[in-house]
């Protein structure tokens, strides 16, 4: 289908962000103060966190993350910050929020979750910033943290929206859903009664944005985000092995144009969009085992795999776990240049580090690379 131009976006513009790997000039970086523990809500049961109360003590679903596991975490994600400022970036934080506070609809209540992933509800296209349409109930509020930032982009000349509010009632919910083993047809724990959409589902290589259909996206949501781009913009459904999709940023991760990374356990290279097959395929190795001051079955709740989650400077440079040893060895050979970072214990708040930021500013233009 042909796509139309769209206005060309000024060089001062405060964000500006086309592709997952132009050099990066602005950046929010999530942070986990006040962080609460999932409820136990089919939509986060699907995750896994509701049974980290019983991994870490005597916490349990909504109440706060004990602060050990806050402070490293926290510890992590100011390393992080530190990698990004003496690279030149001008890193953005969000506002800490009283995640504690029970909230209601008419129709349910919850108390909040955290605030480490911007890349989950804030999707950066052009000098659209678009607020997306979760599927957590805990989550309902999250952009509020991200307020303050969003008011200054949009008084900078940004343009900003959101997905429809979705009601989240019952009739959006699977109650009864078990996760479809190997061989039976997918199913998921949100229904297709109104648009529900996840940032993270989507990944961006200039005109063509990449999606899964997952337990956070829906169907109704991905034509959602397709009629709100219009025909400038091309959005093509991914299909995943994964039993349990949820974001995209462990599946299929762009790095550079001409090369994307896959998950070998989640995608089959045959079954990729045709233009895809064009690209360099690159296929890491299994995760490496990792410490975790005695919390490594924590992973459960990221997967293994969150090993990928990994995060471009520029087209060489990518920001990765500094204990998957392996996967720095595979992007030195495909020439990449890794910068290790730790962030082991960030991920008990099921974020890496691409989930963990959102790339306001990259220095590039929107172009078409199929």
């Amino acid at each position: 289908m042909p796509v139309l131009d769209v206005p060309e976006v000024a060089k001062d513009a405060p964000v500006c962000s086309y592709n997952e790997w132009d050099p990066l000039e602005e950046v929010i970086v999530g942070r986990v103060t006040g962080a609460m523990l999932p409820t136990r809500h089919i939509a986060e049961r699907v995750w896994g966190l509701s049974t980290l109360g019983a991994m870490i003590g005597r916490a349990s679903a909504g109440k706060h993350y004990p602060s050990y596991v806050v402070n490293r975490a926290t510890e992590e994600v100011e390393r992080f910050v530190e990698i990004l400022t003496q690279a030149g970036v001008r890193v953005r934080r969000p506002d800490p929020l009283n995640l504690g506070a029970r909230f209601k609809t008419p129709d349910w209540s919850s108390t909040g979750f955290c605030t480490a992933s911007p890349r989950d509800g804030l999707l950066v296209v052009g000098d659209h910033i678009i607020e997306t349409a979760g599927a957590w109930r805990s989550r309902y509020f999250e952009m509020f943290g991200y307020r303050n930032l969003l008011n200054e982009y949009f008084r900078g000349g940004a343009r900003w929206s959101a997905a429809p509010r979705p009601r989240l009632d019952d009739n959006s919910y699977n109650y009864d859903f078990t996760p479809p083993r190997e061989g039976e047809p997918m199913r998921y724990a949100i229904t297709e009664n109104e648009p529900m959409l996840d940032a993270a589902d989507f990944t961006r290589c200039g005109r063509d944005l990449f999606v899964i259909r997952s337990n956070t996206t829906n169907l109704v949501g991905i034509e959602w985000l397709r009629r709100h781009l219009g025909p400038a913009y091309r959005v093509h459904q991914v299909e995943t092995k994964q039993r349990k999709p949820q974001h995209i940023d462990t599946t299929l991760i762009p790095l550079a144009p001409g090369k994307m990374m896959i998950n070998p356990e989640f995608i089959d290279p045959d079954m990729l969009p045709p233009m895809l097959k064009k690209w360099d395929i690159l296929v890491p190795p299994r995760p490496d085992p990792v410490k975790a001051s005695g919390l490594n079955s924590y992973l459960l709740l990221a997967g293994d795999w969150i090993s990928l989650n990994v995060f471009m400077l520029d087209p060489k440079r990518v920001v990765v776990e500094e204990q998957q040893v392996s996967l720095i060895r595979a992007f030195e050979s495909w020439g990449f240049t890794p910068v290790p970072c730790p962030f082991v214990h960030y991920k008990m708040f099921g974020a890496g580090l691409h989930c963990a930021t959102l790339d306001v500013r990259r220095r590039g233009t929107l172009e078409s690379y199929f």
